[in-house]
């Protein structure tokens, strides 16, 4: 086996994204005349370091065979899980079968199509010889607060050192592997692969990306990605 490093990519799209109140999964709502999943793919498959991309997909997924990259020879598809940490861990398993646990994996958010090439860029430079990984992300700017239940501000957090998580998320392919199946053995479902990282007695490094790697989450959402992207 050779002892080049080999890059892949993992989209999370198996979601159904409640909180945009649409009757088709969010990413597959129209940006700019194309489904939001098909920029995030682009990205991912023109960068020249990412050797392929696993899309994690729900087994009722209606929309996928029509999308502009459901035949690409780069893309493999995999069954999706009731959460994302469950399709993520689907992904890393079949990768497995054919990649090394040293390679790196960029997972990323089917519902982020903003993603910069140069965000990729930066991730894989500052990671390549990292001993855990890290992520892309950008420092809390604005202040902070706490709230209880009925939405009355409890206290307000000191924003220092407090980033917001973006993706991709990269880590090795044999780490990320454990770090999330143990996780799930816990019964700890992680909200990102970091957390899953975290858990395992890591520190993950934060990269600073730009802060129009938005995710799309709401319907106002949709309007400042195509504004982003234009």
């Amino acid at each position: 086996m050779s002892n080049k490093v080999t890059y892949w990519a993992v989209v999370a799209a198996a979601g159904v994204g409640r909180r945009m109140g649409s009757d088709i999964p969010k990413q597959y709502l129209s940006l700019n005349g194309r489904p939001v999943i098909e920029y995030t793919l682009q990205r991912l498959l023109d960068h020249p370091q990412i050797k392929k991309t696993l899309v994690a997909l729900s087994s009722s997924d209606e929309w996928w065979p029509d999308s502009a990259y459901a035949k690409h020879r780069d893309v493999i598809v995999v069954d999706g899980g009731a959460e994302r940490c469950h399709s993520v861990r689907n992904a890393l398993s079949r990768l497995s079968e054919t990649a090394s646990d040293d390679d790196w994996v960029l997972v990323h958010d089917a519902a982020r199509p903003c993603l910069r090439r140069g965000d990729i860029d930066r991730l894989i430079e500052q990671l390549n010889d990292h001993p855990v990984g890290g992520i892309l992300g950008m420092p809390v700017r604005d202040t902070m607060k706490r709230a209880d239940t009925s939405g009355h501000i409890t206290e307000t957090v000191c924003r220092d050192g407090l980033w917001h998580a973006f993706t991709p998320q990269m880590f090795r392919l044999g780490t990320l592997r454990k770090a999330l199946s143990q996780a799930l053995e816990q019964g700890k479902q992680v909200t990102d692969e970091a957390s899953a990282i975290e858990l395992a007695g890591y520190s993950p490094k934060l990269v600073e990306g730009h802060p129009d790697n938005i995710k799309i989450t709401r319907p106002e959402d949709l309007a400042l990605a195509a504004f982003y992207l234009q």
